[in-house]
């Protein structure tokens, strides 16, 4: 019970931070109808930056300055590569941010190298946030920061076992819904907000009233980036920093797509949901050959299914998400809050 509590608890916070690098990608594609293939790269340098600056700086004040950096070399690329194409269609921008992507890749590699980098948490994200003792005599009850020693282990003949649930992974849960509350704030509570809208449906209206449209377009972006960038800074510290960490692009799509393109709400709820798929299943170990002889079926290693059924949920986790996505493209096109068909 303790191990589905902690596995819940890891689903929400793997969704929470998938949606701190959708909700980037959102707000980029609702505003400008631009699909950012590069979004996941602009990810991956805000993890380096930081881990740069925190060598300088420290690391609560490189929480901060790494997302700008991040923020300010999107809104340059926008200025100077992507407003070039915007004009001829969506396949130049895909393009040049597909380049751009594997430009960045290749930087990321000769500055830091191919190697994982130690970036390690500061002391105040560092040991557990709480542990969740089940002991045979107390039931499950949670204990803030770590369990005493006495209290997980052996017990005369019983046994109470201790699940840790770490402070890095309780920070990533707060950092994004502080997110999630400032970009709804933002989008629907301020003049800023309403000009941005306004300037995708109402270009010619927003420029009539004073305002720079081709600025906004770019500060929308570079805005986007400096999100990806936060979640780099997190993802970073919480896991590993690597470039490989640019591989999440894909499930990155997935989770927009489901979700609605276009849509935060939807990007938080895809979010969740992928996040819950890809880590619940990993308590399961039963087969899906072990489901239907439940109900009375005789499939064995001699049936022409069984390399297909006797693969466990645990071992289907990573597809799931991806089987979600085709389903969600068959039945319902424009997502699970879209407001567009995708």
């Amino acid at each position: 019970m303790d191990q589905l509590f902690i596995n819940l608890l890891n689903g929400i916070s793997s969704g929470l931070l998938l949606f701190m690098l959708s909700s980037g990608l959102t707000l980029i594609f609702s505003m400008m109808g631009v699909l950012n293939f590069a979004h996941a790269s602009f990810y991956m340098i805000g993890a380096y930056f930081a881990y740069t600056l925190t060598g300088l700086i420290g690391f609560w004040p490189s929480l901060l300055v790494a997302p700008l950096l991040v923020g300010l070399c999107g809104a340059y690329f926008e200025r100077f590569g992507l407003r070039k194409v915007h004009k001829y269609g969506h396949v130049p921008e895909l393009l040049i941010t597909f380049g751009l992507s594997f430009v960045i890749l290749e930087l990321v590699q000769l500055v830091w190298g191919r190697s994982p980098v130690p970036f390690s948490p500061p002391p105040l994200l560092q040991g557990p946030a709480f542990t969740i003792v089940q002991s045979p005599l107390d039931g499950m009850s949670i204990v803030w920061g770590a369990a005493p020693a006495e209290m997980c282990g052996r017990l005369g003949d019983l046994v109470a076992t201790c699940s840790r649930f770490p402070l890095t992974r309780l920070f990533v849960m707060i950092v994004a819904v502080l997110m999630l509350v400032a970009l709804w704030l933002l989008l629907t509570r301020t003049r800023i907000g309403l000009v941005i809208q306004a300037a995708l449906t109402h270009p010619e209206m927003v420029e009539a009233l004073g305002h720079n449209v081709p600025r906004v377009f770019m500060l929308v972006f570079g805005a986007g980036c400096a999100l990806a960038g936060i979640a780099g800074v997190v993802n970073g510290v919480t896991f590993i920093t690597e470039p490989s960490m640019a591989n999440v692009g894909p499930i990155i799509f997935a989770v927009v797509v489901i979700g609605g393109l276009g849509s935060l709400p939807g990007a938080f709820v895809g979010s969740i949901v992928v996040g819950l798929l890809m880590t619940m299943p990993l308590t399961v170990d039963k087969s899906l050959a072990d489901l239907f002889n439940s109900f009375g079926a005789q499939i064995g290693p001699d049936s022409t299914l069984w390399p297909l059924l006797r693969i466990t949920l645990a071992q289907a986790a990573p597809v799931l998400p991806y089987l979600l996505l085709v389903l969600i493209m068959i039945f319902r096109p424009k997502g699970l809050l879209g407001t567009r068909e995708s």
